[in-house]
């Protein structure tokens, strides 16, 4: 949970879906394939979610199968796996794969700003479905 709240998109699907939801622009950075908010965009995303975000848990030995059941049950927008039945999914699954195309686009980003360093690249067609 702490990685949720704390992280980065890089490492998170909730950071990644909840920054794109709030228009935070991904890039990648360095030379790697490692895509980010950059660190202002973190940080706002951070404080965004420390003002909006509640985390409730239980403990269970099997928490996959109360998982499945409860994307099953219940209106879970922002989960993407085992959750194609959600109206919302479509939209949301082309929403991040639209901001990491983006990101991809550039060639780098400044690790303090996020924003882009040198010319876009072209984009890729990859089929990222996280």
């Amino acid at each position: 949970m702490r990685y949720h709240h704390r992280g980065n998109a890089a490492g998170s699907t909730l950071r990644s879906t909840l920054g794109c939801l709030l228009s935070l622009e991904l890039r990648r950075l360095g030379s790697g394939k490692r895509i980010t908010f950059g660190k202002a965009g973190e940080a706002t995303l951070g404080q965004w979610m420390a003002d909006n975000a509640r985390v409730c848990w239980i403990e269970q030995s099997e928490p996959w199968d109360l998982e499945s059941q409860l994307i099953s049950q219940l209106d879970l927008p922002l989960n993407l796996d085992q959750n194609r039945h959600n109206a919302f999914h479509s939209r949301l699954k082309e929403l991040r794969a639209q901001a990491r195309q983006r990101a991809r686009g550039c060639p780098s980003a400044s690790r303090s700003t996020g924003r882009c360093l040198g010319r876009p690249r072209a984009l890729d067609s990859g089929n990222d479905d996280h």
